[in-house]
């Protein structure tokens, strides 16, 4: 995807300056993660470390990305690991994908299945809140599908081998709550 392609890409709401990205919360530190929403150790990364990025977030101390890759979209038989990010991609739209992000790790299909059907992504949104119209819309026609590429092979670029990976200050971080913690707190004080 060249540069006059990425000017024509529709970006989410929410995205970051470089558009690879979706960012929630305004602390002057920043933590990014590379998922994939149908990858099982993302699931265990979100699951586990969910509430120590909310604590993070609510106190403001944070810049929390998340960038939604399609590494597993062979795993599926309807390329899931696209169409999932495009789904969270319109629910930015709605200004609710982190709450989103969420629901698809804690509803995440197996690995290697067909995955959820449009009409149940667009469920997903509705159960945490998202009524706008729009956000069906933008799921069954694919908006943001060329996004998730674009997100995928900028990661790719950047040495991004794979999921999750996650990074503190731009600085390698194991996915794991407490080591994130602690790499946060020393560049917060």
């Amino acid at each position: 995807m060249n540069q006059d392609q990425t000017l024509e890409m529709p970006v989410p709401r929410g995205a970051t300056d470089d558009k690879t990205g979706v960012a929630v919360g305004i602390g002057l530190v920043n933590v990014d993660a590379y998922i994939d929403f149908q990858c099982p150790f993302c699931q265990q990364f979100e699951l586990d470390s969910g509430d120590t990025i909310d604590m993070l977030l609510d106190r403001q101390i944070i810049r929390f990305v998340r960038h939604p890759m399609n590494f597993l979209d062979t795993a599926s038989t309807t390329q899931y690991s696209t169409r999932a990010p495009a789904a969270a991609a319109a629910a930015s739209d709605a200004r609710r994908f982190h709450e989103y992000a969420r629901a698809l790790f804690e509803y995440q299909p197996p690995e290697g299945g067909p995955g959820l059907t449009n009409d149940q992504l667009i469920t997903l949104g509705r159960t945490i809140g998202v009524t706008d119209p729009s956000f069906a819309d933008e799921i069954q026609e694919g908006t943001y599908i060329p996004w998730t590429g674009f997100v995928t092979q900028r990661a790719l670029e950047g040495g991004i081998g794979g999921t999750p990976s996650v990074f503190v200050q731009r600085k390698p971080v194991p996915a794991r709550p407490d080591l994130i913690l602690a790499a946060v707190e020393r560049l917060a004080c």
